[in-house]
């Protein structure tokens, strides 16, 4: 064995780290710092000036926040975006774990499902957002078809509370395969053999599912939980497509990044009451994301 003098290094001899690593690590921090981290400094510090488009601003303080706090239109974009996460989240976690249980089976045909299922994940968000234009409204299919059956045509697109909907749908019906795929990878980890015990002891279906299955896919539910709240807390393009630019009858169903689009952009654009509201969606969306995690935490107690 060394002794204690041996393991020591000798007097002089300075210990290097190793270069490589840093070596490798070099450019992702460069992208990282230039399109991430630099971004999202100088949208903290435009927030604190009276910036314009094109113009740098002087430091104003907190105005900016102060000024959303009384703009009730910003309390009408929370609402709305608190909406969307609470109406989106539970079905892309419930939905996509059924709909991965569904084509998991090893039957002939079941390839084409999966890539049917998939296909909105792939689709461009305009041409889907076109067609459920075309879908919802007022002489719609859809309307159609509830016409058909004596029950009169629903304005989906005119609405307010509908419209918020339907963008929530479209949101869900684009979400439902990305998270199948990522509900199949957990599934394939899950040993046979629990299954099998489970059968074995005369559990059911619903069963086996609540026991073996949920327990066995947590975190990758808590995975799915988190993303999808950040993608709805961030929802922009489903309810521009179907509301217009302007959110909606009377502005009733802007969104906070639609805000930030609003005040943002334009000849006379805001960027530093918009770099304001673009800091408070980041805030809420690590909230929402801590918050997620705590509850995970909370339920393994």
């Amino acid at each position: 064995m060394r002794t204690e003098a041996e393991r020591r290094p000798a007097r002089g001899i300075r210990t290097r780290l190793p270069v490589s690593p840093w070596l490798f690590l070099a450019p992702g921090l460069l992208i990282t710092g230039g399109f991430t981290l630099y971004p999202f400094l100088s949208t903290v510090a435009r927030s604190f000036t009276d910036a314009r488009t094109l113009t740098a601003g002087r430091f104003t303080g907190g105005a900016n926040y102060r000024e959303l706090v009384h703009d009730p239109v910003f309390w009408t974009a929370l609402r709305n975006s608190l909406l969307y996460v609470a109406g989106v989240v539970p079905p892309l976690v419930v939905l996509p774990l059924l709909l991965a249980l569904l084509v998991q089976r090893q039957v002939p045909g079941i390839a084409f499902f999966r890539a049917a299922f998939y296909t909105p994940v792939v689709a461009s968000v305009v041409v889907t957002g076109l067609i459920w234009v075309w879908l919802l409204d007022d002489r719609g299919l859809v309307n159609a078809v509830l016409s058909a059956l004596g029950s009169g045509r629903a304005g989906f697109l005119s609405d307010p509370w509908l419209l918020l909907g339907s963008a929530m749908a479209v949101t869900v019906w684009k979400g439902l395969g990305y998270y199948m795929i990522v509900y199949l990878a957990a599934l394939a980890r899950v040993p046979r053999e629990l299954h099998e015990a489970c059968a074995v002891d005369g559990a059911g279906a619903v069963r086996r599912f609540l026991t073996v299955t949920v327990p066995a896919v947590r975190p990758t539910m808590v995975l799915v939980a988190a993303l999808a709240a950040v993608n709805a807390c961030r929802v922009f393009s489903e309810v521009y497509l179907l509301a217009g630019p302007g959110g909606g009858p009377g502005g009733e169903d802007t969104t906070l990044v639609m805000l930030v689009q609003q005040a943002g952009t334009g000849l006379s654009g805001r960027t530093g009451y918009a770099s304001a509201l673009s800091v408070v969606v980041f805030v809420l969306t690590l909230g929402l994301m801590l918050l997620v995690l705590r509850a995970d935490r909370t339920a393994d107690r």
